[in-house]
């Protein structure tokens, strides 16, 4: 599997895209803002000559979902969440006028995701984490045969997602953390909403937040 991260939007979230060798691809957090950010990743993906497939929903803030629409209108691609975002999607643009932002309501996801439920695109298996606590509806995608995770806003290089937005807790995120990401393999790379990548194991030894102090 190939991976290619895109950053989209004022509030610069990651955008990855999953890449097989049929290539099928599926798109993580799809953050496009502006029509010239459509247009870009539209062109990156004809050059790479990549067809999305599949949308994912790490949660439902804005600057995740800010893409929807056009993948709906350019792909046919509804994204699938977890159903304890919809309150965050229906909220949406309220959320947008409150960063000085403007987006049309985002469209209504095709499905929804459970906690250890299994996806797949062509040969490509991800298993999602239920990890709340920066939102309700917070998941995780995991490749075990990549050795790879997306946290979304869960887990940052030396950092965690903010708790104080609607849907947050700072026990529930620490302990989802410690209980669903700290026991993957510890050479995992975690690719976040935002900023650069890590791994399990440096989090483990150094983010201040969450260190087990073990390793």
């Amino acid at each position: 599997m190939e991976i290619f991260r895109l950053v989209f939007s004022p509030i610069e979230v990651n955008t990855y895209i999953l890449a097989g060798q049929s290539g099928k691809c599926a798109i993580i957090d799809c953050g496009c803002f502006s029509s010239d950010e459509s247009d870009k990743l539209t062109a990156f993906l004809d050059k790479k000559k990549l067809t999305p497939v599949l949308l994912l929903n790490t949660h439902c803030h804005i600057d995740h979902i800010f893409g929807n629409k056009m993948m709906l209108e350019r792909y046919n691609l509804r994204t699938l969440c977890h159903t304890l975002e919809e309150k965050n999607r229906r909220d949406a643009v309220k959320h947008a006028m409150f960063f000085g932002l403007k987006m049309e309501d985002p469209p209504e996801p095709g499905g929804e995701i459970t906690d250890g439920q299994e996806i797949s695109f062509g040969s490509i298996f991800l298993k999602a984490y239920h990890v709340p606590g920066h939102s309700a509806g917070s998941l995780a995608f995991y490749c075990g045969k990549d050795g790879v995770v997306f946290t979304g806003d869960a887990l940052f290089k030396g950092s965690i997602g903010r708790t104080d937005l609607p849907g947050g807790d700072y026990e529930t995120l620490i302990k989802s953390i410690r209980s669903k990401l700290f026991v993957l393999p510890p050479a995992t790379v975690v690719y976040p909403g935002h900023g650069d990548a890590t791994t399990i194991v440096e989090e483990m030894r150094t983010n201040p937040y969450v260190a087990t102090g073990l390793i």
